[in-house]
């Protein structure tokens, strides 16, 4: 990563030490914030947990208190006494006990709010005494359902339509139907004020659940979010938890459910708040947190604009004027800062380009003068050397009577070669008089070697302009190196190649004297013929003229010639105009 940074962009380096710096911060007040949200969580849920013992605790010992006080009713002399002989006794006896118990009934009714009605079922009498009404009868199915032996559980409760009750009959142990039983419906609104008063004043809402029996009390009237409270409580009585809390999602929101389980009621207290009036102010603080990110996003965003603007876009125009320096393009940068650093950096790239431009010019100049000194240096090299075999050639066939007529043959061809150097100083010269002149100059060595050299001119040859001498000197060399001094008959064959913007001139010999290890060093003259500033003559002279025309990948190439010598390729280039005209002479 370290090395992917070095290697990218200063703009990318400097966002990238930006983000370095808000991010932690941006994490560090997310963390604080999450770490405030939890620790209040659980503050208020530990409150919760402890108002729902606090309230269950109340239900608990209501309950248990009732339920200890129940015997004392049940054991009732009057109660008794009806409930064994009231058809036997008279109406006024009895009316007047029945009396007491209602009072009794009553006592006992509002000993606890949590207590709806006390009643007396008696089935001698057929009558249900309530702790108000005088005149009741026995309804047999609820009297059916508040028998003990109807129930096969230890709870001291009974849910019968909807209600719940504590029952005790007389005698209590007993297989047969009781004389009678007393029983505490109790209040299930007070049981659900109870519950309310757990989350209620936070909009949240309570209910106990008695998973075995199936019956439940809730405070709220949200249907859906009490099936899941069941469903939590069912969850953790699986799981034999006791006591908690957790959050609940339902529909999308978020409910801090507090839980704790009963053992005297068997039933579980489940209570669900919404995470939103819980955490209030902190939702506030979360969302002044979101903001903030918002904010920060758009600070890095005016940042990346104006770095962008100020400081990328500048940077990168003056890295792309660089490149095109590169490429020889030298563009000076339009100018558009005021007097800011880059502003001072164009002004100085402009200067360079200017100072660049004038170097480049007279530094241009310069070459192409000395080039074309060099050039008429390299072609004066020639002059005299073949000045000087011609006169002793020459000299030769004079003193020989028979071979006057060849000598003044020799005469004609060395006057039509001097005059072909003489007759003009152009560098460049169409090539088909540089292979006639190379023509007149083997006619001239046919004198002197006679029949056993056989030279042939095969194909055609462009129309394109060369430099002067650069075909005539590698035959020469040729004769010279090759077949002067060969035994056999010798073999020259000059010849032609066209290819993809270039041309190239082959000489060929069938000489014997040059070995690979010579080829090699031949080559390698080539290679260094640029920096070689003495005087030169032969391959290393026309290598050096053709490359100074065409380019350093043009010159003379040495390869092992099919006829078993020395192959010269001179390789040349073709312009615009010459490239249309060979390939319409190829057609």
């Amino acid at each position: 990563m370290i090395r992917l940074l070095r290697d990218s962009s200063i703009f990318k380096k400097i966002m990238a030490a930006f983000l370095a710096a808000l991010l932690p911060l941006m994490a560090i007040t997310w963390m604080i914030n999450e770490q405030g949200s939890n620790n209040i969580r659980t503050e208020i849920s530990e409150s919760m947990l402890s108002k729902t013992r606090f309230y269950m605790d109340s239900l608990d010992k209501e309950a248990d208190r009732i339920n200890r006080y129940l015997p004392n009713y049940v054991m009732d002399h009057d109660l008794m006494e009806i409930a064994a002989t009231g058809s036997e006794m008279s109406s006024y006896d009895r009316s007047s006990k029945i009396l007491g118990i209602q009072r009794r009934l009553d006592l006992m009714k509002n000993s606890s709010p949590f207590i709806q009605e006390a009643k007396a079922y008696i089935p001698l009498i057929e009558r249900t005494i309530l702790s108000i009404q005088y005149e009741t009868d026995l309804d047999r199915t609820e009297y059916e359902a508040m028998q003990h032996h109807a129930k096969s559980y230890e709870e001291p409760f009974i849910y019968w339509n909807g209600r719940l009750f504590m029952t005790m009959q007389y005698p209590i142990n007993t297989i047969r139907n009781p004389l009678y039983i007393v029983g505490i419906e109790l209040s299930g609104a007070s049981i659900r004020e109870t519950l309310s008063q757990i989350g209620g004043e936070r909009g949240g809402q309570s209910m106990l659940v008695n998973l075995d029996r199936g019956w439940e009390v809730a405070s709220g009237n949200n249907g859906t979010l009490l099936e899941q409270m069941r469903a939590f409580a069912m969850k953790k009585k699986e799981a034999g938890a006791v006591e908690g809390y957790e959050t609940v999602v339902h529909n999308g929101k978020r409910f801090l459910t507090v839980y704790q389980y009963s053992n005297f009621w068997n039933s579980y207290s489940v209570t669900c708040i919404p995470e939103e009036t819980v955490l209030g102010s902190l939702q506030m603080y979360r969302t002044l947190f979101w903001w903030a990110c918002a904010l920060a996003l758009g600070i890095v965003l005016f940042f990346t604009y104006f770095l962008f603007r100020l400081i990328y876009r500048p940077l990168m125009k003056l890295v792309h004027s660089f490149r095109r320096v590169q490429q020889n393009r030298l563009d000076p940068i339009v100018t558009d800062r005021g007097a800011d650093e880059f502003g001072y950096l164009y002004q100085a790239f402009n200067d360079t380009i200017t100072s660049l431009k004038t170097l480049i010019e007279e530094n241009y100049e310069q070459q192409i003068r000395n080039q074309r000194s060099e050039l008429k240096r390299l072609q004066s090299q020639i002059n005299p050397h073949f000045l000087y075999n011609c006169f002793f050639v020459l000299c030769r066939l004079i003193k020989s009577d028979s071979q006057k007529e060849k000598a003044y043959q020799f005469c004609l061809y060395i006057g039509q070669y001097f005059q072909f150097i003489t007759r003009n100083d152009e560098d460049d010269i169409a090539l088909t008089l540089e292979v006639e002149h190379s023509r007149t100059y083997v006619e001239m060595q046919t004198i002197c070697y006679g029949e056993r050299i056989e030279v042939w001119f095969e194909g055609g040859f462009p129309d394109m302009r060369v430099p002067r001498l650069i075909l005539q000197p590698i035959i020469e060399n040729a004769y010279k190196h090759a077949l002067g001094n060969t035994t056999g008959l010798g073999e020259l064959w000059v010849h032609c190649e066209t290819g993809s913007g270039e041309v190239s001139l082959i000489v060929e010999d069938n000489g014997d004297g040059l070995s690979d290890a010579g080829l090699e060093r031949l080559r390698k003259k080539l290679q260094h013929a640029a920096n070689r500033l003495e005087e030169t003559t032969g391959l290393l002279n026309v290598h050096r003229r053709i490359q100074l025309r065409c380019g350093e990948q043009y010159g003379i190439e040495l390869a092992r010639s099919q006829l078993g010598g020395l192959q010269v390729r001179l390789k040349l280039s073709l312009n615009e105009e010459e490239r249309a005209d060979v390939q319409i002479a190829g057609r």
